[in-house]
């Protein structure tokens, strides 16, 4: 088997073509391989055509609302792994409570996310599921730093 085969694919959806050139750039130096789509029906055909392993999913899309998008691939791709990326504020109980793997906010910390991208790539199935469905599992959330007080950081760090 070819070694080009064996990494994975992660979609990055996101209307933005600098974001998703850098976050292209980013993925591709830890060795995924990415598959870039610039607004939701793109996204939408790259799953039917193609294997995917993860979703990198921005909400602010051209088209079909990111939103849209993401129940459309839950439902019909429930275990695979979808971190939304974002600009929007007070996205994170709606991320919860719709069972995402992660929220990422903008700007983005390169490093925070190829954490939290290689987190889910590990989970099992039966844990994607089980946040699908209301289950307690692990979130992941990476909030922008402009949002983050030093005493947010400070406890962060401790715990």
């Amino acid at each position: 088997m070819c070694v080009l085969n064996m990494r994975p694919r992660i979609l990055l959806v996101d209307d933005d073509p600098a974001v998703r050139r850098l976050l292209g750039r980013v993925l591709s130096g830890e060795e995924y391989l990415v598959l870039p789509a610039a607004n939701g029906e793109e996204a939408l055909a790259l799953v039917e055509a193609t294997k995917v392993d993860l979703v990198l999913l921005d909400l602010n899309l051209a088209g079909k609302d990111g939103w849209n998008v993401y129940e459309r691939l839950t439902a019909e791709h429930p275990v695979m792994p979808i971190v939304i990326i974002t600009g929007r504020s007070n996205q994170l109980f709606t991320s919860l409570a719709a069972g995402a793997g992660a929220l990422v906010e903008k700007p983005i910390d390169p490093k925070k996310l190829l954490e939290i991208v290689h987190a889910l790539l590990q989970e099992s199935p039966e844990t994607r599921l089980a946040r699908l469905a209301g289950k307690p599992t692990e979130f992941h959330y990476s909030e922008t730093s402009t949002s983050r007080s030093p005493e947010s950081d400070r406890s962060a760090a401790e715990s």
